[in-house]
């Protein structure tokens, strides 16, 4: 049980080493290129999504202001919003808050020759609800408890499900929302960024407190673990 632990405690470590020893920033041209080939990738990937009947889901999650909004436009923009579909829920309405709370978001589940994009998923949870008081202790633990077999029923189906947590560092993510309270072109407030800056540690133990509670999913057809990227453009 302590090896287990000290190995997921190293996983953790070893994500924020790959973060502090990320590329430097590429110059514009050198960007232009490579996000040439890579979309060229995703135009492959459409292909075979729709030629195969796949199903895909792919979570994104992280700080705010850590590029997931940058990232999701670059996927989606060579490629068919029929294949690649993005999903952003705004806060349940009375209705939604007596369901079940996975319901929501199992109607937005990929058919065949689809990809969903969450733009933040249900591990709103275990983040932003836990952090701000949202959701009681009791639900918290409930959704750790059911989180596992919600996404074990999805691999089982078939479905494809990847994860992916985006990080920032602090001093980046309060250039990032300094920049956007004073750029009226971009969302955000002074409230938002307030909360960043007191909730960030939070965030950050929460992450940790799911990849430690988290692990008991098959690797076959999907991630068990959210793999971490460090602030892309936002």
């Amino acid at each position: 049980m302590h090896e287990k632990r000290n190995h997921k405690a190293n996983d953790v470590k070893n994500d924020r080493s790959e973060q502090s020893s990320a590329r430097p920033k590429l110059k514009r041209k050198q960007y232009e290129e490579e996000i040439a080939k890579l979309h060229a990738e995703l135009v492959k990937l459409q292909f075979w999504v729709r030629h195969t009947g796949a199903r895909v889901v792919v979570v994104f999650e992280g700080k705010d202001a850590a590029g997931k909004g940058g990232v999701i436009k670059r996927i989606t923009e060579r490629v068919s919003p029929r294949v690649f579909r993005v999903v952003a829920l705004p806060a349940p309405s009375e209705r939604e808050r007596s369901q079940i709370y996975f319901q929501r978001y199992f109607q937005h589940l990929p058919a065949a020759g689809e990809i969903v994009i969450f733009d933040r998923s249900w591990y709103n949870r275990a983040g932003v609800e836990r952090v701000m008081g949202f959701c009681t202790e009791e639900e918290y633990e409930l959704f750790l408890r059911v989180c596992p077999a919600w996404e074990r029923d999805l691999i089982e189906a078939g479905i494809t499900l990847i994860k992916y947590w985006f990080e920032v560092s602090q001093e980046e993510q309060t250039r990032r929302f300094s920049e956007r309270i004073n750029d009226p072109r971009k969302s955000g407030s002074s409230a938002q960024w307030i909360w960043n800056r007191t909730a960030a540690g939070m965030t950050m133990r929460g992450r940790e407190m799911l990849c430690s509670r988290l692990q008991t999913l098959p690797s076959r057809h999907g991630m068990s673990l959210m793999r971490m990227i460090s602030g892309g453009r936002d």
